[in-house]
């Protein structure tokens, strides 16, 4: 009989592969387990064994193709019959062990620190139930049970630090299986594929197996491919990982290292004790504060800033937020001033596309996006972070308003989801509710500017045509931006249009 050979479930979070080798021809005999091709994906290779003895029949792929989960690879003649299954079969229950794996985070977010384990070996959980808390640089999370079942294993613990992928830990869930058919029975023939095989191979490709030619470095293809690319010698950058394997924030780092060799911002060279001077207290930084203090460093050093400053008139506009706030509140919502920040902002940045852009990995190319996504700076206990509030530029001011009022609070509970985190065209730092008169914010990249609002106050503005002055209600703000896609006129031009949309209230007049 001849069998098909389809590309397996790779594992969570891998939906296919391309072909670096076929290793078999038409004609060729196998026996069970040989390899038949090679495959490689962004995450490590892997070979595709045989599951049964036979003679290659067809070959339906070649090498440099690209294959998603389920593609047809290959036909093979097997003399072995497999297990026939009637249409009638019965249904029975049996425990099959399935593995948990760290799945896809989201956009730039390779990986995350474990944070706490809920579960304990021999607990039952229901579908939806916490299985353990991770933490990344962004956000925390929580990894839910994906079925209802027992812990068995649990191969993680607080503090380890995981990639996507990882395997966390295997739990027995109850599946129907299918009872042998009577003899008299008629039956049809299914081909299977090879469990322990397919168990085998996502295992391998999970892992990263893989070591480089250079003896002894351990690296995934996909850091081997990234360093081919930048030229970098892996063999000159130490592996953080598990035994002395180079990881991709390894490489990362080694990069950031390299670029800002020339700068005069250090730290302390050797360890220095400061109670010699008096009473100290030792605070072990959060993941969310170690990351970022190292992503605004790289972003400081990398983007030449220029901050343009200004004031805008919001005095009839804050007398029309009042009023609505007093509708918002008979539906439950509190409408403060940055729902008109995030409306006014979206307003110029489809009038001014260039500052909703980025530069490409090469910078040769400006992306320019055609949607507005605005991400909101949110202090929280455990650091900051700026989640994305999608297509500014369609919603209402009640609508941003509530939108506002369920994510500030979900960050400050660490419940915000990794996309939440993720796709924002421009960032708004907002220091209005606690004070200060002005401060120049860092710019978030790949984005090329950043709005930073500053605490509103009445100042005494002087009128030409009445030679008078009269009390207005000022707001202090500036944008910070990238002097590579944005000059000096272009800047000024944003913040004088910024604030002649603040303050006339038909803008945000729904």
């Amino acid at each position: 009989m001849v069998k098909e050979i389809l590309l397996p479930d790779l594992g969570e979070g891998i939906d296919g592969a391309d072909v670096s080798e076929v290793v078999v021809s038409v004609g060729d005999t196998v026996s069970k387990d040989d390899t038949l091709l090679v495959l490689e994906s962004d995450k490590a290779s892997m070979e595709i064994p045989a599951e049964d003895a036979g003679v290659i029949k067809e070959i339906l792929v070649s090498s440099g193709d690209s294959l998603e989960t389920g593609a047809l690879l290959m036909k093979v003649e097997v003399s072995k019959n497999e297990p026939l299954k009637s249409s009638n079969q019965q249904q029975t229950l049996k425990e099959e062990l399935k593995e948990v794996l760290l799945p896809d985070l989201g956009e730039g977010i390779d990986g995350a620190d474990v944070s706490e384990v809920v579960v304990s070996v021999g607990d039952t959980v229901s579908k939806d139930d916490t299985l353990l808390v991770l933490e990344s640089d962004k956000a925390s999370m929580e990894i839910p049970a994906e079925d209802a079942g027992v812990i068995k294993e649990i191969l993680v613990s607080p503090g380890d630090s995981l990639e996507t992928g990882a395997l966390l830990m295997r739990v027995g869930v109850k599946t129907s299986s299918s009872k042998p058919p009577l003899e008299d029975e008629p039956a049809f023939v299914k081909q299977e594929v090879d469990q322990e095989n397919i168990e085998i191979a996502k295992q391998e490709f999970v892992q990263e197996k893989s070591i480089s030619s250079a003896g002894g470095l351990f690296a995934s293809p996909g850091v081997r491919r990234l360093a081919r690319e930048l030229e970098i010698d892996l063999s000159v950058i130490k592996g953080t990982g598990r035994k002395g394997r180079i990881t991709k924030q390894d490489l990362h780092s080694y990069i950031r290292m390299r670029m800002s060799s020339g700068s005069t911002v250090s730290h302390p060279k050797k360890e220095i004790d400061f109670s010699k001077w008096g009473e100290i207290e030792k605070q072990k930084l959060t993941k969310i504060n170690k990351i970022t203090a190292s992503r605004l460093q790289s972003a400081w050093q990398e983007i030449p800033h220029v901050t343009q400053y200004d004031d805008a008139d919001i005095t009839e506009l804050d007398v029309f937020r009042k009023n609505l706030k007093t509708s918002g509140a008979e539906k439950g919502i509190k409408v403060t001033f940055l729902p008109f920040l995030l409306r006014a902002v979206s307003i110029v940045l489809k009038e001014m596309p260039r500052f909703n852009s980025s530069l490409d990995h090469d910078t040769e190319n400006l992306i320019i996006k055609k949607y507005i996504n605005i991400g909101v700076a949110v202090d929280t206990p455990a650091g900051l972070v700026v989640p994305s509030i999608r297509d500014v530029n369609s919603k209402t001011i009640f609508q941003l308003s509530k939108e506002l009022m369920d994510i500030s609070t979900r960050a400050k509970e660490k419940k915000l989801k990794p996309d939440e985190l993720t796709g924002s065209t421009f960032t708004i730092s907002s220091l209005g509710g606690i004070g200060g008169t002005r401060f120049s914010p860092i710019v978030n990249p790949p984005e090329v500017a950043i709005l930073g609002v500053s605490k509103s106050k009445w100042s005494p503005v002087y009128y030409k045509e009445t030679h008078s002055f009269e009390p207005r209600y000022l707001l202090p703000f500036c944008v910070s931006y990238d002097h590579r896609v944005i000059d000096g006129a272009a800047g000024a031009s944003f913040t004088t249009r910024l604030a002649n949309v603040l303050s006339n209230k038909k803008h945000f007049e729904d």
